[in-house]
């Protein structure tokens, strides 16, 4: 399971521990994923999904899964949450 955002695309990212005396070791820094099921208002059904903490305060602000997949860019997303919001689409459309 790779460590990055299916929403946000939001990864791990590389730097440094830097000790008193200066010396510098790898280290890295780890987004904050969590497993969580989110509901499509216009599919009528949840979605499990591993996203970053950040983008679930995203999801909460801009009203729903439905809302946050419209306004994403395509590059971001992962295949799932693509294939999520090309079904929302065909869904709102037909209704």
């Amino acid at each position: 399971m790779s460590r990055r955002c299916e929403l946000t695309g939001k990864g791990v990212m590389v730097g440094n521990n830097v000790s008193h005396a200066n010396n510098k070791t790898k280290r890295r820094f780890l987004p904050n994923l969590n497993d969580v099921t989110l509901q499509s208002e216009a599919l009528g059904q949840g979605f499990k999904l591993r996203i970053s903490a950040a983008a679930l305060r995203t999801v909460d602000h801009r009203g729903g899964l439905d809302a946050f997949l419209a306004k994403a860019k395509d590059a971001e997303l992962s295949a799932k949450a693509l294939k999520i919001k090309k079904d929302i689409a065909k869904a709102q459309a037909a209704a």
